[in-house]
Formats: C-alpha cells, structure tokens, sequence
C-alpha cells in the first residue's frame, strides 16, 4: 500500500497510525524522517523549520511530557492533506498528570513526506486515577481503544 498522495480512506488512517506509531516511540530522530528537510510547523507558539529544528523541539517536549502516550485519529483527508484530532497523557516532573487534546493539519509532499503541520493544543490537568491510555510505553496495542471508543 503507497501512503503517498492523493490519499484513500485507508492510506489516510494507515498514515495516521505510522504518525501515533512514530510519536510513540518518543524517538525524535526517528520522528524527523518523517517530515521534508524544510518541513514547517505551528505546535502552539513554537513555529520550527526543518528537520534540526524539529528533532530539538520534539527533545524538549519529551524531556518535559513524561511518561507520554498518545492516540490518533482520521478526521478528514482530501488529495495530499490529512486532518487529525488527538489525545495525549502525560505528567511533568511533579508528577501532575495532563490529558492534551488537539488537532492537527497536515500536507504532504508527492513522496509522502509531510511538508505541514498544524497543531493546536490544550492542556486538561487530570488526576492519575482518571487516566485512561494503559498500555507499557511505546506503541499503543492495536486492541487498545481508539478515542472514539473512549468517549473523547
């Protein structure tokens, strides 16, 4: 299956659970290869440009979001563009623990590398008892439940 564009409904999802797959991981290198040398982004005030700048970010972000898993999900596709809303857990070093919701804008370059991306992000502190993403770090199980299943 080619996950270049323009997309079907199953390369779209396919595409999308590579990108939950790949952020997993928490590997910021490895996240990189994903997106085009001079690949753009918006992740809420930060504006980086180019895959230096984006294995940096994702660094930081890890080293802060602490124990983080994260799920995906096809929200619209069109041609070479994929649309995404997502959630994440995750707690800082005090041990405060967020559910982050957003969604994200994504295009693609004719080799399927993503050339855009958009996030908008909001932090909802929850309580470690209310937490629902329970897998071992590292790819969510494909029997784990999707958001919609989980009522988010």
């Amino acid at each position: 299956m080619a996950l270049t564009p323009p997309f079907t409904r199953d390369t779209a999802i396919a595409k999308v659970r590579m990108a939950e797959d790949g952020w997993n991981s928490r590997d910021p290198e490895r996240v990189a290869l994903v997106y085009t040398q001079d690949s753009r982004w918006r992740n809420r005030a930060e504006f980086p440009v180019g895959r230096q700048q984006i294995v940096a970010f994702l660094t930081r972000k890890w080293a802060r979001e602490l124990d983080y898993r994260l799920i995906k999900e096809l929200w619209a596709f069109d041609g070479n563009r994929i649309a995404v809303r997502f959630a994440y857990e995750w707690h800082d070093d005090s041990g405060q623990w967020f559910r982050s919701y957003g969604n994200e804008n994504w295009e693609f370059a004719p080799d399927g590398l993503m050339q855009r991306r958009f996030a908008s992000i909001n932090d909802l502190p929850i309580k470690e008892a209310e937490r629902k993403f329970h897998w071992p770090l590292g790819r969510r199980p494909d029997d784990h439940p999707g958001l919609s299943d989980l009522g988010l």
